[in-house]
């Protein structure tokens, strides 16, 4: 089993680092490259550059109860169209719009990726943001628990009466949550830092090696 889900959380680790990351990376930095669409390109639909559009707000949703968080605009153009738009959170301008309120939207490839409203603007959900060390510490904690319980399954298959210490209880689930905690406090601390993603890596790894020697330290019996 142990095995198995070694060989899964690889797999994952490869699809963040050779796919995830760099799409994210490619889309982001086609959005800064859009430019404003010119009149044909508006006549041709083409959705590589940024279209304005004077849209009415219907109505928002802006409500925070415990876990769920849900911040929406619903947005009408004339009589021809209805949408609602996604934000991630309430500030700054979800919470003026009030049913009435005209806005001007920004779309790119048949997104709304901006709303603006007298100077004040709020990206949706859908705007692509250069958080691509988030990506990366999602890859490490793929790759980090991979080798764990490629380790811990190598073990229990070449000892299964004594595998001590490379146990569930307390060091397996110790380290785990150790990584869990190295992973995400790296990649948010890179985004806060503003540091290239590929920084992540080369912290976290080292890091997460150092807490599994430390716990195994610990947990060595004393004599």
């Amino acid at each position: 089993m142990l095995i198995l889900l070694s060989l899964a959380s690889a797999v994952a680790c490869c699809l963040v680092f050779a796919w995830w990351l760099p799409s994210d990376g490619e889309r982001y930095q086609d959005y800064r490259a859009a430019e404003s669409c010119s009149s044909g390109e508006l006549s041709r639909s083409d959705t590589d550059c940024l279209s304005t559009w004077h849209l009415t707000v219907e109505k928002t949703v802006n409500r925070t109860a415990g876990k769920e968080s849900v911040h929406d605009a619903t947005l009408t153009y004339r009589d021809s169209w209805r949408g609602t738009v996604h934000f991630n959170g309430s500030g700054p301008l979800l919470e003026r719009l009030r049913p009435g309120d005209r806005v001007t939207a920004t779309a790119w490839r048949g997104e709304i990726m901006v709303l603006t409203e007298d100077g004040v603007r709020q990206d949706t959900l859908e705007a692509p943001r250069d958080e691509l060390q988030m990506n990366a510490a999602v890859g490490v904690l793929a790759g980090l628990v991979a080798a764990q319980c490629l380790v811990f399954g190598t073990v229990r298959l070449a000892r299964p009466q004594a595998h001590e210490p490379l146990t569930w209880e307390p060091y397996g689930r110790r380290l785990l949550f150790s990584v869990i905690g190295v992973c995400f406090a790296v990649g948010l601390s890179a985004v806060w830092a503003r540091v290239p993603w590929w920084t992540v890596p080369l912290v976290a790894v080292p890091l997460a090696m150092g807490a599994a020697l430390w716990f195994r330290v610990r947990l060595r019996p004393r004599r």
